[in-house]
């Protein structure tokens, strides 16, 4: 009885026991599958997707294109290599394996771009970084929300990518293709819709740790000692354990026979465990309004990788899914989930042969590539001045500032129509006001004066002059013939100037000639030697067509020269008769804006509404808006050219104070090609002791004549490089090379540029700019300062008229 209790007692406590340690398994068990699940969802969600662009490769002329594409693909097999090193090591990693991350190529449901992405740990977002451009100096990482690949209301097919034979023997890789692979992958994505349409290959990554190497290295081991490729494939499994049991080593009579390797899958082998392996999930999903569209478009793709095969290796196998394997993998492929099922292992190899940056756009041009290079900004960037733009280089940002001493040698800037030229005047525009700078903007188009206008501070309202042509009811007066009695000298100098004016519109050496320039400069000068008498355009006509007026002139005249030629040469030697012939001659050129209705109030009135020199030196705020819309070509050249020659003399006048006591002055010139003549080569070069600073721009290098083009390029201080065509690419490359190319400046972004920047009198190396949109500016007080400006400058049209009428019957 008691042996038989004992006995009960014992199978009691060993059921207990066995139960219990079931029980405990069992929770473990469920614990482990709840907490794999929590850290496999929290690892996809704590990645950060990076958007990859990589420049498009250079072959040389000559050159072995598909060596260079071996080459470039190489150094992914050395950043994947790098990646590894975020395996986990200890015990932990037998049990959660991780951290992944993803490898993805995709089409978006919007748009006909294809991109390059990887999805990787936050916490090692600067590890990828590093990694990447070591490997790809100038590829740009960017880090973006996520994308979409589905159609909103039609259909979506998914498949896997699995081995065809053991996942330990190799593919077929980029080394031993004829062909880039990725090309091929690509293909079918470039015939995907822009509208509705998408698709994606995801590789989901983890490092495989060290064992799968050494699997590979004794598969080649027991290949060599005389395995067959089954019994090799076979090991570590249960059924081989089972047949090496029932069935045990031959003899040693019969291991003696000579053995039969196979070296080519030994080196197999050995090939895949050289590099380091990672496990692999691989997934393809497309999307479309219709299951037979989006069924094409996967199996286009899945077609892909038959390029893989490797007949003495492996391949891969494309299952489709449908029902509720479909359902999973979209949500694993959402939640970039890792599939111990379907996993494949592959080495750095195998991986760049799927997945590296395209090189070349030969099979698919819509992938992304990048299309300008970035450098790093100079690390002595000023801390002070105005800002004027951002550097962007490697994911990092710095402001970019200009001093006002660097200001003084000029700033020069080239681009397309809506690259941003404009938006980085403006930007420079609203802060030179906004420090209480005097300015001047000679604006071709109207649109940078109104956006400038709403950010003027209310305190700075009475600084603003806004001289618009285009309010013809209440024009302002610009008189280029006036000047400065204290500096008579100015009137050789408008002369020369007007006759500058006038060859820039009417090419003169066709169109006028030795005689023209004689006869235009005496009756000029003429006119100017009594102001009092009558001092504008209007006055030249009347002393080449009205002998009462010339000779009223004349007896006011102090000019010998001026007044010899008139009384000996026009009138004595050639006679009234053939000065009447010179008239037409003359007054033809005269007659296009005094007869112009938009111009003739302007031109003819005897005072200009504001002092240029005035306007400098108490740094007021002036304001053209000559758009060629509203006055035409020839009006909006012809008044921003008088403008120009008027601020000119107005710096050279200043001579008359110390230089420590010149005020900085800004001269804005958009268009700066159609209203400068070989004078800005004076300014350039001079101006800068008068503190008249130029900022200007212009679209193409054809619109600058010769010496115009000398004196910009000899003189200015900072260069800035817009998008341009072909042709300025050829010439502007000079001046960022080695840094940049040609490419590079045909390929820039909007809103981006190239700089040299003048920094402490030095020129720095070239760098990218980005120019980021100001704020929109307070309607409201545009249009309040524009009324202002009106009551204080303007005068009534038909006022003006009058005495413009008065003048000209000599009433």
């Amino acid at each position: 009885m008691t042996a038989s209790i004992d006995i009960n007692t014992v199978f009691f406590y060993f059921a207990s026991a066995v139960i219990g340690a079931f029980a405990l398994w069992l929770v473990l068990f469920l614990w482990y599958l709840k907490e794999k699940r929590s850290r496999d969802v929290g690892g996809g969600l704590g990645l950060q997707l990076f958007l990859i662009s990589a420049p498009e490769g250079i072959v040389e002329k000559g050159g072995n294109i598909e060596e260079a594409v071996k080459n470039f693909i190489s150094k992914m097999e050395q950043f994947l290599s790098g990646l590894y090193s975020i395996k986990k090591e200890g015990f932990s990693s037998k049990l959660w394996k991780g951290p992944l991350f993803t490898l993805e190529i995709a089409a978006h449901n919007r748009g006909n771009e294809i991109f390059f992405y990887i999805a990787f740990p936050r916490v090692y977002g600067k590890l990828l970084e590093s990694k990447l451009h070591g490997a790809f100096p100038d590829a740009k990482i960017e880090a973006v929300e996520d994308y979409n690949i589905f159609h909103p209301t039609g259909a979506t097919a998914g498949a896997v990518v699995v081995s065809s034979e053991s996942t330990i023997l190799p593919i077929k890789t980029y080394q031993k293709l004829n062909t880039d692979p990725l090309e091929t992958i690509t293909a079918p994505f470039s015939k995907i819709d822009e509208f509705g349409e998408g698709a994606s290959i995801q590789i989901v990554l983890r490092p495989a740790g060290e064992e799968i190497q050494k699997r590979a290295h004794k598969a080649a081991k027991h290949l060599k000692e005389g395995q067959s490729r089954n019994d090799v494939l076979a090991r570590n499994s249960f059924w081989y354990d089972l047949k090496k049991f029932m069935f045990p080593p031959k003899t040693n009579k019969e291991r003696q026979k000579p053995l039969v390797v196979d070296d080519e899958l030994a080196k197999l082998f050995e090939e895949k465990g050289a590099k380091v392996i990672f496990e692999a999930n691989i997934r393809i999903l497309a999307s479309s309004k219709s299951i037979a569209e989006t069924d094409s478009i996967l199996r286009n793709i899945a077609g892909s990788f038959s390029q893989y095969q490797n007949p003495e290796g492996s391949g891969f196998r494309v299952t489709e899914l449908s029902g509720k394997a479909l359902r999973s993998v979209i949500e694993k492929y959402s939640f970039r989930l890792f599939d111990e099922k379907n996993k494949v292992y592959l080495n750095v190899e195998e991986l760049a042969s799927i997945y590296h940056f395209p090189y070349l756009k030969r099979a698919a041009s819509q992938v992304r590539m990048l299309k300008s290079q970035e450098s790093a900004p100079p690390v002595n960037l000023p801390k002070e001045g105005i800002s004027i733009g951002l550097s962007k280089y490697r994911g990092g940002e710095q402001e970019i500032k200009i001093k006002k001493d660097d200001r003084r040698r000029h700033f020069y800037s080239i681009g397309q129509t809506g690259t941003g030229k404009s938006t980085l005047m403006q930007k420079m525009i609203i802060q030179d006001i906004q420090n209480g700078e005097g300015v001047a903007v000679i604006d071709p188009h109207g649109d940078l004066i109104d956006k400038i206008l709403g950010h003027i501070p209310k305190e700075r309202a009475d600084d603003v002059i806004v001289f618009d042509p285009g309010d013809t009811q209440n024009p302002m007066g610009l008189n280029m013939l006036e000047f400065d009695p204290k500096y008579p000298e100015q009137r050789s100098l408008i002369v020369n100037e007007l006759l500058e004016i006038f060859n820039k519109l009417f090419n003169m050496s066709v169109a006028g000639g030795p005689m023209f320039e004689q006869y235009f400069r005496n009756a000029t000068m003429l006119v100017m030697e009594d102001p009092e008498s009558g001092n504008t355009l209007l006055e030249i006509v009347r002393v080449l067509s009205d002998k009462a007026f010339r000779d009223y002139k004349l007896s006011k005249s102090k000019n010998i020269v001026v007044n010899s030629f008139w009384q000996q040469i026009a009138e004595k030697a050639g006679g009234e008769s053939s000065l009447a012939n010179m008239v037409p001659y003359v007054v033809s050129k005269l007659d296009t804006f005094l007869a112009n209705e938009i111009m003739r109030p302007i031109i003819a009135q005897e005072h200009s509404a504001f002092n240029v020199r005035n306007v400098m030196d108490q740094k007021k705020i002036l304001l053209l808006n000559l758009s060629k819309g509203k006055l035409g070509d020839i009006n909006s050249s012809l008044l921003g050219l008088i403008m120009v020659g008027k601020i000119l003399m107005a710096a050279l006048s200043r001579v008359d104070i110390a230089e420590g006591e010149r005020k900085d002055f800004y001269l804005y010139i958009d268009e700066f090609q159609n209203v400068t003549t070989k004078s800005i080569a004076t300014i350039l070069s001079e101006a800068r002791k008068y503190k008249l600073n130029l900022i200007i721009t212009h679209q193409f290098i054809g619109q600058l004549e010769e010496d115009i083009k000398k004196a910009v390029f000899g003189n200015v201080g900072t260069i800035c490089s817009f998008r341009i065509g072909t042709d300025d690419a050829e010439y502007i490359e000079k001046q960022f090379t080695p840094t940049f190319t040609a490419k590079d400046l045909l390929n820039i972004d909007n809103l981006n540029a190239y700089i040299k920047l003048l920094i402490d009198g030095q020129t720095s190396k070239p760098f990218n700019m980005f120019i980021p949109f100001p704020p929109k500016g307070n309607d409201e007080i545009a249009k309040y300062i524009r009324e202002l400006s009106q009551k204080k400058y303007s005068r009534p049209r038909e006022e003006v008229e009058e005495e413009i009428r008065k003048r000209h019957t000599g009433s």
